[in-house]
């Protein structure tokens, strides 16, 4: 093990995004279907992946097995030990202090911030979703021309509970982001929230959307936005983050931008960050998925331009605490993979990649989110 390495291995985390877990022993077929993005396919498995095969190879151990157990014997040892010792076995080995969980997407019973801490021994804060507060707002019932206060005191409302330090929007979603980057007026607002709010459909209208995005900047927080990769419902060329190019622009000097997952775009978040002085990324999602195998490949397209103080870590985990543990891994091996070929070539000495290493698992975020418990390396 190289220095790189084996300095990483000691860094506590900060899991700047990430979800909770499902609450209930999983059959074969629930499993499989967390373990995509897409679907379980008739006669297609996802252990018959790069995700399923870094399941077999990276978490068997963790649950006693050999590694590359066969997935019928990698279930029944999971419901042997029941979903909680699951849990708190793949969360531990971590090696994660601070979670920041995005609460807004529980189409399952999923485990809370204050679970996850107490399973991995460490500490949570909540990622409030802006989406779901303003669907919050239209069930509660409210006029066209009182939607945009409504929406506004609520989502102070969130924000003030306490252990909150970000917002997120997932208008890569719901409608890309090639929109128009200007603050739209109260007149567009009302004239949206009139068609939407008797729609019954989720919020997906362009002017409210770009209402959401400059709400986030008003409320003064971190907004992290998701970018890039996702489920199906997910139109890819339009989630290219340098859509945002204008209205970084015009939000300049006001909140932290994280972009979330990036990929195929991590080379264009690494852009955006390099000339955007409140622009942040992560590759999370992105490692678990294409495994600790290629994970030193997307980081180091990420990193070709970013500067150091800019890349964070997230796992972005969601349903399987396996996710958690295969993003930190893949973090940690990608990175240091990264850091000591160039202490290797000269590019860089030793106590500069063990720096970027800390700044990256950590500091970074305890910055950002203003979370510091201690001084940052290299204050």
């Amino acid at each position: 093990m190289g220095a790189v390495r084996e300095a990483l291995d000691s860094v506590r985390l900060v899991d700047h995004h990430c979800h909770g877990t499902v609450t209930a022993d999983l059959d074969r077929g629930a499993f499989e279907s967390l373990l995509t993005e897409g679907e379980a396919w008739p006669g297609v498995s996802p252990f018959d992946s790069p995700v399923g095969v870094a399941v077999r190879r990276h978490c068997a151990p963790l649950l006693d097995l050999p590694r590359h157990a066969p997935p019928v014997e990698y279930l029944a040892r999971r419901s042997d030990l029941g979903w909680r010792e699951v849990q708190r076995r793949f969360l531990r080995a971590t090696g994660t202090d601070v979670f920041c969980v995005d609460t807004g997407y529980a189409p399952d019973r999923i485990t809370t911030p204050q679970d996850i801490a107490e399973a991995a021994g460490g500490t949570s804060y909540e990622v409030v979703r802006l989406e779901g507060v303003a669907e919050s707002v239209r069930a509660a019932g409210v006029e066209p021309d009182a939607y945009a206060q409504a929406f506004h005191a609520a989502a102070l409302d969130a924000v003030r509970r306490p252990g909150v330090v970000a917002v997120k929007s997932v208008a890569a979603y719901r409608t890309g982001f090639d929109l128009d980057p200007a603050r739209p007026s109260d007149a567009q607002v009302t004239q949206a929230a009139r068609a939407w709010l008797g729609s019954g459909d989720r919020l997906d209208d362009p002017v409210l959307v770009r209402h959401l995005l400059w709400t986030a900047v008003d409320l003064g927080l971190p907004l992290q936005l998701h970018t890039g990769f996702g489920d199906n419902d997910i139109r890819l060329h339009r989630a290219d983050p340098t859509h945002l190019t204008d209205w970084l622009h015009l939000t300049a000097g006001t909140v932290p931008v994280l972009l979330l997952h990036c990929w195929p775009y991590q080379r264009q978040a690494g852009y955006l960050a390099a000339v955007f002085e409140q622009v942040y990324l992560d590759v999370g999602l992105t490692l678990h998925y294409v495994g600790p195998a290629r994970a030193g490949a997307v980081l180091t397209e990420a990193l070709e331009i970013t500067p150091f103080r800019k890349l964070l870590y997230s796992s972005d985990a969601y349903g399987v605490p396996e996710f958690h543990h295969l993003g930190a891994l893949a973090f940690r091996q990608g990175l240091a993979e990264l850091l000591q070929k160039r202490v290797d070539s000269d590019e860089l000495d030793l106590p500069d990649a063990l720096r970027i290493a800390r700044w990256a698992g950590r500091d970074n975020a305890l910055r950002v989110y203003r979370l510091r418990n201690e001084r940052p390396e290299g204050d």
